[in-house]
């Protein structure tokens, strides 16, 4: 009988709970959403920012390299760019003066990794002294690119020519800005960077004026370089050549004697390495676009102004990037949580959420990958500044902007200007 009684209080406690569970869902209002519509825009006039010069207008920050460096607190908010490359090894007609077969691909694997640990590990800036430059991660690499519709091909060739495999440096047969070996094997130039790894003319280096050392050039579309077969060594010793022509190739310029456009990346004497003659006997730069024996730090702005190019949709070295923005990759879905404004242009590549509480400001260019969309939740604010433009990049459609909504809390778009959105499948319906 004492059983009984437990058994039926217990039943009517549990009853008692779950009316209580369901009065409380009854009274919980419920999650609806859809795509924006045209009385969800909350529309502002522009801002009309002044510069420093009386009468003008500034300039967009779209444009601003300083609008790209990466911030450290949403790293995910810049997806690493792959810049695709491919190997082409030079060498005169009897083979004896480069590196030739599993060698030769032993050796541009190892050079692709010291260069890309670099990319990995940048270093903080020797000059000036005591200085205190963040060190940012730099958020791209270089990956092999073979051609897609050969399986057998490896992305590194190999080229027996005694007529366009040579470098010259210097002299009156000088030939760095010749593009002859370029014309004839480039492979896949108009989306891949192509880099020749030549020897120097052996008349050349027959001469005792003539140094063979390590050398590089960027011709836009390419790379040449040499001195690797000639001075021999581990490809570790030439990844800094390489960081730094392809630091030229994506709009960076000398730093040690010239306006290269930024103020963090000082003048300097220039010295390889440091020597107890002056000026190189005290701390030197190992800045990659210096002549220096590590090449292994980036700047901020310099970090900037490689993703400005990168991601301007005019630039030729933009198609040398894998685009890993045109398809929907779900588990890179970016969630903003805070307080975030989007100075320069963006390539998303999974869907975009601004959560309860949080809010986004975008001031320039975002691409949306196809099928992609972006949700606001209730309490959460997408703002769309003048310039702002949504859209997706590669010719394809993106679903829109997803509006979430509980009760009277709703989620906020905001315009100012006239935005674009572009390419959604649903938009003000």
């Amino acid at each position: 009988m004492f059983r009984t009684l437990i058994y039926l209080a217990t039943i009517k406690n549990v009853s008692w709970l779950c009316c209580l569970l369901l009065l409380l869902a009854a009274c919980t209002p419920r999650l609806e959403s859809r795509f924006l519509h045209t009385e969800d825009l909350q529309i502002l006039p522009p801002l009309q920012a002044q510069d420093a010069r009386p009468g003008r207008l500034a300039r967009s920050s779209c444009y601003d390299a300083l609008s790209y460096v990466p911030d450290t607190a949403h790293l995910e908010h810049t997806p690493i760019k792959y810049v695709r490359v491919n190997f082409h090894w030079m060498n005169g007609a009897d083979s004896s003066l480069n590196y030739t077969g599993q060698q030769a691909i032993d050796y541009t694997y190892e050079l692709l990794g010291a260069i890309n640990h670099d990319l990995e590990n940048n270093q903080p800036m020797a000059l000036p002294e005591g200085n205190n430059t963040p060190v940012l991660p730099t958020r791209y690499r270089f990956v092999i690119t073979p051609r897609w519709n050969d399986p057998a091909d490896p992305g590194i060739y190999f080229h027996f020519d005694d007529a366009t495999s040579y470098y010259v440096h210097k002299g009156k047969n000088i030939n760095i800005h010749r593009r002859d070996a370029i014309q004839k094997y480039g492979i896949q130039s108009d989306e891949v960077l192509n880099i020749f790894i030549m020897p120097h003319h052996p008349d050349s280096v027959a001469s005792e004026t003539y140094n063979a050392y390590a050398v590089g050039v960027s011709l836009g579309n390419a790379v040449k370089a040499a001195g690797m077969f000639e001075n021999g060594g581990n490809p570790w010793y030439y990844r800094g050549i390489f960081n730094h022509e392809i630091g030229h190739v994506f709009g960076l310029a000398h730093t040690w004697a010239f306006n290269d456009g930024c103020e963090d990346t000082p003048h300097n004497p220039n010295c390889w390495s440091r020597t107890d003659e002056p000026p190189c006997n005290t701390v030197i730069s190992n800045n990659l676009m210096d002549y220096n024996s590590c090449q292994c730090a980036w700047t901020p702005c310099q970090i900037g102004k490689i993703h400005l190019r990168m991601a301007q949709e005019n630039a030729p070295q933009r198609r040398f990037l894998q685009p890993n923005w045109c398809h929907l990759h779900e588990e890179r879905h970016i969630f903003i949580r805070d307080s975030v404004v989007w100075h320069g242009a963006k390539d998303l590549e999974g869907h975009l959420t601004i959560e309860t509480g949080g809010s986004l400001t975008i001031k320039c260019r975002v691409s949306l990958p196809a099928s992609a969309k972006i949700t606001v939740q209730p309490g959460g604010t997408l703002r769309l500044e003048e310039h702002a433009r949504l859209h997706n990049a590669c010719g394809d459609t993106w679903q829109g902007i997803e509006i979430q909504q509980r009760g009277k809390a709703k989620g906020q778009v905001i315009t100012m200007g006239k935005p674009a959105i572009e390419d959604a499948v649903h938009y003000l319906n």
